[in-house]
């Protein structure tokens, strides 16, 4: 298993293969499976484990090898969105002077958002996650906190990303055409733990992580 993967594919037509086995042999291949993903390099003398892991073998491994793609493809996105933020405050930047400015409203393709200064606090995020889940799931959602994991996630992200990119990152989460996961767009979890994943996305304008809506035809 790759660093930092801790999941793979189970496929449900394996139980084909699997419901011919004695419950003692499926035991086996479960905890040799598990071993395998595990990088623990198990070896076996049983010969249907044998068989029917060599037939799982090859599409766990090519599962694997997508994910580390995808992780790649990822992360230089993410290089060169820093090098783009870089190099656009660098060229825009002017040296202050102590005239007050009056805070603007900017305004995003969806939903419109007050940005007062640079520190995004936890409730400003929380307002927007509020405006957001509403505008695109219209499902209102009265989260006064974050949790403890979701606090410590959301301090790694407003050191990375700016407020801005952050609410960029949180519509794309919403604009994902495949929604089936109901938690994800329950509580910030989930965002707060991939806000690099979705900031990119936005990026790039991928709106089809979780794949297309099907479009059924009448006959």
């Amino acid at each position: 298993m790759a660093k930092g993967k801790k999941t793979f594919i189970f496929y449900s037509d394996w139980i084909n293969m699997i419901r011919e086995m004695e419950n003692e042999d499926a035991g086996e291949l479960l905890k040799h499976i598990l071993s395998y993903v595990n990088d623990e390099n198990p070896d076996t003398n049983n010969k249907f484990v044998k068989m029917a892991f060599g037939h799982m073998k090859p599409l766990i491994k090519k599962d694997l090898i997508q994910w580390e793609k995808q992780i790649l493809k990822y992360s230089e996105m993410g290089k060169e969105s820093a090098r783009k933020r870089k190099e656009q405050h660098n060229s825009t930047y002017v040296e202050p002077k102590s005239t007050y400015v009056e805070p603007m409203n900017t305004v995003n393709d969806n939903v419109n958002v007050i940005n007062t200064n640079s520190i995004y606090l936890e409730k400003e995020f929380l307002e927007d996650w509020k405006k957001v889940r509403l505008h695109f799931l219209k499902a209102p959602t009265n989260i006064k906190k974050l949790g403890t994991f979701e606090s410590r996630c959301f301090d790694l992200a407003i050191k990375d990303f700016s407020k801005e990119d952050i609410r960029n990152a949180m519509q794309c989460l919403f604009k994902q055409e495949v929604q089936e996961i109901k938690s994800m767009f329950l509580q910030p979890k989930h965002f707060l733990e991939n806000v690099e994943k979705y900031h990119n996305a936005h990026i790039s304008k991928e709106y089809k992580l979780y794949g297309s809506k099907k479009i059924k035809y009448e006959l």
